[in-house]
């Protein structure tokens, strides 16, 4: 198969975009007990040092509270790589993360994420030269 495939991961459908400002995880269906923790293996292959990251769980059904690893596991590897990353939920998400009183970083949608790391890059690019100048 050709261009992006999904990966089919028990009723759950993962697919990753590498963009300029940030690489996005895309995942559909349902996450639950049975898929987790290979959605969640599958997922943190993507995380790379220097680039941004968003979880995009837009298209999420139906999530189990123990899926909630899957964010917790994110937060922890974009921790280790030193990288900003940013959490697109669903409404059965936001409700289990509610439910459970956990909040991440969230955007209301992909491009919102992704504008807000094209922002963080100007501001660091003005900062620059700043740093730079000498006395």
């Amino acid at each position: 198969m050709y261009g992006n495939p999904t990966f089919d991961c028990n009723g759950a459908e993962i697919r990753a975009h590498c963009r300029q400002l940030a690489t996005v995880v895309t995942i559909k269906g349902r996450l639950d007990d049975l898929n987790t923790d290979r959605a969640t293996r599958y997922t943190r292959r993507f995380i790379l040092a220097e680039k941004p990251f968003v979880l995009d769980l837009s298209g999420l059904t139906s999530i189990s509270h123990e899926a909630i690893s899957l964010l917790f596991t994110v937060d922890d590897v974009c921790a280790a790589a030193g990288v900003e990353w940013s959490l697109v939920a669903s409404r059965s998400v936001e409700q289990v993360l509610r439910e459970c009183d956990i909040e991440f970083t969230a955007a209301g949608s992909v491009p919102e994420a992704l504008n807000h790391f094209a922002d963080a890059m100007v501001a660091r690019r003005q900062l620059l030269p700043l740093l730079t100048k000498t006395a």
